[in-house]
């Protein structure tokens, strides 16, 4: 059984489609992270054009936002007020990504510029994160933990227009969630990500946000800047394949509720590790793939 995707041009296995967003929304579901790093890079392994596969997983990460904040609104940990600042940055940054985007793509490289961008963000996120999860395991069970301190931020409340955040407990200037919001939406327009692998330790550790308020926020933000980025993409770019984002989202709805529940089987620090190596195995498939040369270097066509 083919079903044909009317954007990406290619007629695609509804079930292999399915199993792809159900496998990623397991990891999602199990790791507690929106995925998108994951699914782009599996849908180009697929056949699916880059191009499509940025816009179209960018759309679906709206939806699954949406649900994550619905239950932080329940509990009172989204700063609205934050979050607005970031999602100002984040528009900014959304279009500025979509020329980016468009640019690579009228030279022709949007291909290589996608893998090339995936290959840096993967390998530096997922050795990090297997670096940080080895040492915990590694640690002295009998050693007790340290807690994060909350450092000063004072340099940030000297800044212009420094001002309150209530939910968050800070005096700052909102030039600093501005700039990191431009970022995340730079991130989101040319990868399809949500931006919550660097949105998060951002607030954690260079805006000193209380880790109650941080998933919230940031889940906030990548709802807007992700529609953003949708919405350019689709009027810009024509690169959203509804259909295929339709595909995606049932097969992962039912993996994250199965992979939230596997998840409490497991360690913080041995979940990290798994996604860390997850991480760093779709980087080097991609990075295989930048250095495999083409099968057919030259194509002739008829003028």
């Amino acid at each position: 059984m083919q079903i044909y995707l009317p954007i990406a041009e290619i007629p695609v296995d509804p079930f292999v489609i399915v199993f792809l967003g159900a496998a990623v929304g397991f990891l999602s579901g199990m790791f507690g992270v929106g995925g998108g790093f994951l699914m782009t890079p599996l849908l180009i392994f697929y056949g699916i054009p880059p191009a499509v596969a940025v816009g179209t997983e960018a759309s679906q990460i709206v939806a699954s936002s949406v649900s994550g904040v619905l239950a932080h609104l329940r509990r009172r940990t989204v700063d609205f007020l934050m979050g607005g600042f970031l999602v100002a940055g984040g528009a900014v940054g959304a279009v500025a990504g979509i020329f980016i985007f468009r640019y690579f793509r009228e030279i022709g490289q949007i291909e290589t510029f996608i893998s090339i961008a995936y290959v840096l963000f993967l390998g530096v996120i997922g050795v990090l994160m297997l670096t940080e999860s080895l040492r915990a395991l590694l640690r002295n069970p009998d050693r007790p933990r340290q807690r994060r301190k909350h450092r000063s931020a004072g340099w940030m409340a000297a800044m212009p227009f420094a001002m309150r955040f209530r939910r968050s407990g800070l005096y700052i200037s909102p030039i600093p969630p501005i700039v990191l919001g431009f970022l995340v939406g730079v991130l989101a327009a040319i990868m399809g990500v949500g931006g919550g692998f660097i949105m998060v330790p951002a607030m954690l550790y260079i805006l000193n946000m209380p880790t109650n308020v941080v998933v919230g926020t940031s889940l906030f933000q990548i709802i807007f800047v992700t529609a953003i980025a949708t919405l350019l993409h689709a009027s810009a770019n024509q690169t959203v394949d509804i259909v295929l984002a339709l595909m995606l989202l049932a097969g992962g709805v039912v993996g994250a509720q199965i992979g939230a529940r596997a998840g409490r089987r497991l360690k913080g620090e041995q979940l990290r590790a798994l996604l860390a190596l997850i991480v760093l195995a779709v980087c080097a498939r991609l990075l295989f793939g930048i250095a495999l040369p083409p099968s057919a270097p030259f194509v002739v066509e008829p003028a």
